[in-house]
């Protein structure tokens, strides 16, 4: 695969190859069929194509899904240095075919032809398949009346959650140091405990371009509002790149600037019966909102879906027993940095630092790591305002051009409460937090998963600057300090007082309870 890769890079470095498409789905039937379109035929020799094993028969070589194997179309008169760059990066090529315009996909195996299809038919032919979507929103009720007795407790409790606890046991069994290229590694600061956003890596050593990589995915959103939990996801990931330094996608820029996505739905059984799949409309209104957030938030952002790919049958069954998934989407992204040198990490710099949260926080505790563990669902999942969104993204670049920021870090399960304390991880530095007095609850406040949002220090000589910059989207909440605690406060009243060691020791022991 490394061998391959590298062979592709220089020859459509070189203009050597037109176009190309991978052996996926179907293998060389797909990539071929696929690429006839463009040209309007194609004829292929089966014989010619390298076996694994030996005695396949003609449609077996046709179908068969073997990997690392790509489908070039490549100019005759480019042929020869084709061959010659494959022998050199000891790469196996064979020219098995050649386009037509006869409108026909054409197989042929040892001079005769093994199968003859129009493109128009192979492509529109097979009738669509015609299914019911029926939407209602499900029922569920918002708590009423809930309180919390000891806030640090409850801090603990959720930095030693399964969602929520260290990875380090797993990511450490990977080397970040390969090539040294990478910039921001998954857990970072002096002591390497601080988690990040996004990671960052330098293309090559001519220059300090690279590009910054993320996920985002909300599966617990799924049961009550699959339009947002897909929403939510794709805003995770687009503001975990945001928040290491990623300028937003621009199609004025005429630069090298690039951002592009893939999706990957898990999702349950879709299609109705009315034994084996009752609840199959239902199943599918679902998926369709999905694709309706995914349509709505990528041509809000500018941000292309490139690839994708989908799990349609999700769903356990034994005997009498079903059980099906949420609705789920992963939306990975990957944006090009025109310096990588300029990439922000999460964890606090320095004492005296002032803390801003950039974003709004809404009353939204629905299918939160809060509720989780008490046992509740709720109702009022965080929902994506896109011209919101948009504002504080902008007003995040525009402050991290002018130099601004010391660290960045985004909200996400746990809400506000988690992030400071991750923010803490980093080195021996800790932070002191006064909450606003507005009409948000301190629950949500403290824990809510509000989408949009980043928890940033600012040098004190800075703040004015940045204010100007963020505007009424940004809340000051307090600033770092060389004792290693977090404290938060709202009204004068103490909620929580932690030293950090106390809740990195929760964090470290969550994946291992």
């Amino acid at each position: 695969q490394k061998l391959l890769a590298d062979f592709l890079e220089e020859a459509t470095a070189r203009g050597l190859v037109c176009c190309t498409t991978d052996n996926g789905a179907g293998g060389l039937s797909s990539s071929i069929g696929e690429l006839a379109s463009i040209c309007g035929g194609a004829r292929v020799w089966m014989e010619k194509v390298p076996l694994k094993y030996s005695g396949l028969r003609p449609w077996e070589i046709f179908v068969s899904e073997s990997q690392e194997r790509m489908t070039l179309v490549v100019s005759r008169q480019d042929l020869e240095a084709v061959t010659a760059l494959a022998k050199a990066r000891e790469v196996e090529v064979s020219w098995i075919g050649e386009f037509t315009n006869n409108g026909r996909l054409e197989v042929c195996y040892q001079g005769q032809v093994v199968a003859d299809l129009e493109l128009e038919y192979l492509h529109t032919g097979v009738p669509r398949k015609h299914l019911e979507a029926v939407w209602q929103p499900p029922v569920h009720h918002e708590p009423k009346g809930l309180e919390v007795a000891d806030h640090g407790d409850e801090l603990l409790r959720l930095m030693g959650s399964q969602n929520i606890c260290s990875r380090e046991r797993v990511v450490r069994q990977y080397d970040h140091e390969v090539k040294g290229k990478t910039v921001v590694k998954p857990l970072m600061g002096a002591r390497g405990k601080a988690p990040q956003d996004a990671a960052v890596m330098r293309l090559g050593f001519d220059s300090y371009l690279g590009v910054a990589i993320s996920n985002g995915i909300a599966p617990k959103y799924g049961d009550i509002d699959a339009y947002q939990a897909s929403a939510c996801a794709f805003d995770e990931a687009l503001r975990s790149l945001i928040s290491v330094g990623v300028r937003l996608p621009d199609p004025s820029d005429k630069s090298d600037r690039f951002w592009c996505a893939c999706d990957n739905f898990c999702v349950p059984d879709s299609v109705f019966d009315p034994v084996g799949n009752p609840d199959g409309k239902y199943k599918l209104a679902q998926l369709v909102r999905m694709c309706e957030a995914l349509y709505d938030m990528s041509c809000w952002f500018n941000i292309p879906m490139t690839s994708g790919k989908d799990s349609m049958k999700n769903d356990f069954r034994a005997d009498s027993i079903k059980i099906s998934v949420p609705p789920t989407v992963l939306y990975s992204m990957v944006a090009s940095m025109e310096d990588v040198r300029n990439a922000i990490t999460s964890e606090f710099k320095q004492a005296g630092d002032r803390i801003y949260l950039v974003g709004k926080t809404h009353d939204e505790l629905g299918a939160s790591e809060f509720y989780r563990l008490r046992g509740l669902t709720g109702s009022n999942v965080p929902a994506v305002r896109k011209r919101e969104a948009l504002a504080v993204y902008q007003a995040m670049n525009r402050a991290q051009a002018a130099r601004l920021i010391q660290s960045s870090h985004d909200l996400s399960d746990g809400g506000l409460a988690v992030s400071l304390a991750e923010c803490c991880f980093g080195g021996s530095l800790g932070a002191r937090i006064r909450l606003p007095s507005d009409s948000i609850s301190t629950l949500a406040w403290l824990y809510g998963e509000s989408c949009s949002r980043l928890l940033v220090s600012v040098r004190d000589v800075d703040c004015g600057a940045f204010e100007r910059i963020v505007g009424d989207r940004g809340t000051a909440l307090g600033e770092v300090v060389d004792s290693a605690s977090l404290t938060i406060s709202r009204s004068g009243d103490s909620l929580v007082d932690l030293p950090v060691q106390s809740l990195l020791r929760a964090w470290d022991a969550g994946l291992n309870d």
